[in-house]
């Protein structure tokens, strides 16, 4: 079955969906490459679906992505969709370890978004940006201030909190 005629299956409940295309990602049934090429030509609500699938793998082992991953995710933090915006900023927060020195489009994405008028969205990026201050790079020069501005405007104290925490570890 292509991932097409798997998506496309109406009898499956979305999260089921996920979970399984996760677990073909960590399993090898499919690879990385070959989700990326059939979520960028699909609909939002699809590609949504493939980030998600990308983040649970990545949480569970952040090694299966490449830089084509962060590629795609970084660009994908433009999109309309709040879901695609936020799927992708949390798979950024699960493998910016692995990629230090190529975190720059999605650092300048990740902080477009963080005046995002969604609470979902801007809780993500604030797990993306915190997760990339804590790798205390030459980013964070430019970064540091930045996101201590962010904190500073940001209404949800579940927000701040997380920005706060990541400001606390880079200082240091």
């Amino acid at each position: 079955m292509s991932i097409e005629e798997f998506i496309n299956d109406n009898y499956l409940k979305p999260s089921e969906k996920t979970e399984t295309i996760s677990k073909w990602l960590l399993e090898k049934t499919i690879s990385i490459k070959e989700l990326i090429d059939y979520a960028q030509t699909e609909k939002e609500s699809v590609k949504a679906t493939c980030i998600e699938a990308i983040e649970y793998a990545t949480e569970e082992d952040p090694s299966i992505a490449n830089e084509n991953v962060l590629n795609f995710v970084s660009q994908t933090l433009n999109e309309k969709a709040p879901r695609v915006k936020w799927e992708s900023a949390r798979v950024i927060g699960n493998i910016a370890h692995l990629f230090p020195a190529k975190l720059n489009n999605a650092v300048g994405n990740l902080l477009a978004n963080s005046d995002d008028s969604g609470t979902v969205v801007r809780w993500s990026t604030a797990f993306a940006l915190s997760e990339i201050l804590k790798l205390k790079t030459k980013l964070n020069d430019e970064l540091l201030p930045a996101v201590e501005a962010v904190s500073r405007r940001e209404e949800k104290n579940s927000i701040k909190r997380i920005y706060n925490e990541a400001i606390k570890k880079a200082s240091k």
